[in-house]
Formats: structure tokens, C-alpha cells, sequence
């Protein structure tokens, strides 16, 4: 773990545990969320934003990407540690070091992948750039044809999202898999901090808000929400 220069930014008081970089937005609390639905220890540390933690030598060593969530495993294959970023592999990678969360049955399996997949390529970036249109400084832009671009692709992946929860209560019918732990922070994200479930028209997606609501009352995720604290 000392080879890892993140350690020397963020030490370790616990480097026994996988230890988690990130910051609570909704790719962030994604790992999280699934640390404490699986019961690993973990430690997090909050990559601060404001300071532009993730541009720093330190954070770029693990994520040359510069974003967060990012882990630091001590235990990884064959017992070696294991850095590991991007949100979607590392749900895969907890699932499958703890047989948690994801089918062992084949077919199963690849139909969860499929929807974390979905969620990687399409809800996570519309979603994200409605909330710049909507939200943030694209709101003052006099031209809304990008806002309503993005508005009716989201409609589009609630609309899918909708008619997949159909007479299912996770996206995998009766079994909470990674899929929906990908998938519902984003969603809630749309709703309560962008503020746009006006916008989407919420209300035409029953099934969405149906599992949304079940998937914020579950109590690994109303801790894992708030994981790491912001200041």
C-alpha cells in the first residue's frame, strides 16, 4: 500500500481495509452505497472538488482520469493490492470478490451487466448534462435546444426504465443487484438536486418513482448517501 503514492495525500488509518476515494455524487455514492450493502470495511476520503483534489499528482497516480470514485484494494487478486476507478467496474469488482449483488447464474449475470451498462452509457451522461441545462450555467443560455435535447432523451431512459420496472420490483425482477444500485442515485439525483422532475414529467413513470422511493428507504443506502461527509 505504501507504493501507492494516494496513500501519502490521504494516509491510511486502517490499511487493512479497502480504502474509498470519492466525493458523494451520484457516480460516487454508487461504491458506497455497495460497501454497505455488502459489509465490507473500508475506509472512505473525501476528494474535495473545491480544491481541486482530483488534479493533484496524488489522485492522478490512482485515476489518471481525474474523477471519482476511486479504490485502493490491500486484499486484490492473489492477495495483491488493487487499484481500481470508473464507478461500473468497481460495483463488478466488489460483486465479484464478495459473490454479492450479481447472479451466479450466467444468463442472469450478463442481463445485470447489460442494465449497469445502460446506465453507464446513457443515463449517467443525459442525466448529467440536463442538470448543466437546467441547473447550472447552461440555464442562462437564451437558446433551450440543447436543455430540451437532453430533456427528451431522459424521458426516453425513464421511459425504458419504466416499462423494464413493469411487474418487477428491481430491474432484475425480485433480486437488488448492482444494476440498481448504478441506476437510482441517478434518478434521484434528476429529481431532488437538479431539480427536474417537472421538466421530465416524473409523474408519467409510476414504476420509477415506485422503486426509487424503496430503493432511498433502504438503510445501506441512506448511509451511503452521505459517504465520505462533505465538510
Amino acid at each position: 500500500m505504501s507504493d501507492h503514492p494516494i496513500t501519502e495525500k490521504w494516509p491510511a488509518t486502517q490499511p487493512e481495509r479497502l480504502q474509498l476515494y470519492s466525493l458523494p455524487t451520484p457516480n460516487g455514492v454508487k461504491v458506497s452505497i455497495m460497501l454497505e450493502e455488502i459489509g465490507l470495511p473500508y475506509e472512505p476520503h473525501l476528494v474535495d472538488f473545491q480544491h481541486d483534489d482530483q488534479f493533484t499528482p496524488a489522485f492522478l497516480s490512482l485515476n489518471p482520469n481525474n474523477k471519482i470514485p476511486a479504490i485502493l484494494d490491500p486484499d486484490g487478486p492473489n492477495g495483491k493490492p488493487l487499484a481500481l476507478f470508473e464507478s461500473g467496474a468497481i460495483l463488478l469488482y466488489l460483486a465479484e470478490k464478495t459473490g454479492q449483488l450479481l447472479p451466479k447464474d450466467a444468463a442472469a449475470r450478463y442481463e445485470t451487466i447489460q442494465w449497469l451498462m445502460w446506465q453507464m452509457g446513457g443515463v449517467g451522461p443525459m442525466f448529467g448534462q440536463l442538470g448543466f441545462f437546467h441547473k447550472f450555467a447552461g440555464k442562462d443560455y437564451e437558446d433551450k435546444r440543447p436543455r430540451d435535447r437532453y430533456v427528451a432523451e431522459a424521458k426516453r431512459l425513464l421511459g425504458v426504465l419504466d416499462q423494464r420496472l413493469n411487474g418487477r420490483q428491481w430491474l432484475m425482477g425480485d433480486t437488488y443487484t448492482i444494476a440498481d444500485i448504478a441506476v437510482f442515485p441517478w434518478v434521484r439525483t434528476l429529481i431532488e438536486f437538479y431539480q427536474a422532475g417537472e421538466l421530465v414529467q416524473i409523474e408519467n413513470f409510476p414504476q420509477v418513482t415506485r422503486a426509487l422511493k424503496a430503493f432511498v428507504s433502504r438503510p445501506a443506502v441512506i448511509r451511503g448517501l452521505n459517504i465520505p461527509q462533505r465538510p
